[in-house]
């Protein structure tokens, strides 16, 4: 299973051009680094948009979606430091969604992803979650490595301490690792073209380029 872990947490956001700078020193120098640390996560991986609104993507793994409604996440996200406080409190167009990953086919992780945001249409989860099934498979696709699906949990993606925002965990994220944009784009409108349907309704698409990635590893063996 390429996707480390059985949970995940998906950020993503805008920021303004003023606030940048300190907005990407703040993730790179104190972020990541605080929340891999915490008891259940594995790694996270940190994306700009190439072609993709909002323009920054975080993925966070965890062992299991437990982790994050545990006693030490909880913890963290009561006690933000100074600088979280200063720099959550510019993001814009936020999303926050606490996931199951229920499908993870491949091996390997890419250096682009494709993410395709769905809204499961009422009584069709056990239908689209099929369908998936077959259609996330990337063998035999040139510059696809692995496919994922996320299926958001309403309840643990509400408000937090750090982020006083309104739940939107009901969506699914289709996650398409890749080595190149234009073999993720070209299988966005083929092979998923027809997602926006009688199963579920397309949000979004888009397209990100890793920009690093920190597993617990790292941590322990500086």
């Amino acid at each position: 299973m390429p996707i480390a872990g059985k949970g995940m947490l998906l950020t993503s956001m805008d920021i303004n051009a003023s606030d940048e700078a300190d907005f990407n020193r703040w993730y790179d120098r104190e972020h990541l680094e605080e929340r891999v640390a915490i008891d259940g996560f594995i790694e996270a991986r940190r994306y700009v948009a190439e072609q993709a609104s909002p323009k920054y993507l975080c993925l966070y793994s965890t062992e299991t979606i437990e982790v994050l409604d545990s006693a030490a996440y909880r913890a963290r996200l009561g006690a933000p430091t100074e600088w979280s406080k200063a720099t959550m409190a510019q993001f814009k167009n936020m999303i926050r969604s606490v996931a199951r990953i229920t499908i993870s086919k491949g091996t390997g992780r890419g250096a682009v992803l494709g993410v395709i945001r769905l809204r499961p249409k009422a009584g069709q989860d056990e239908a689209l979650r099929r369908a998936l099934q077959v259609e996330l498979d990337p063998a035999d696709l040139d510059g696809i490595i692995s496919m994922h699906l996320l299926e958001g949990d309403a309840a643990l993606s509400g408000p937090t301490a750090e982020l006083p925002i309104t739940a939107r965990g009901v969506d699914w994220f289709v996650l398409i690792d890749g080595t190149e944009s234009h073999a993720i784009a070209t299988l966005m409108t083929t092979r998923f073209a027809a997602i926006d349907g009688p199963l579920a309704t397309q949000i979004s698409v888009g397209i990100y380029r890793l920009m690093w990635d920190l597993s617990r590893a790292d941590i322990t063996q500086s």
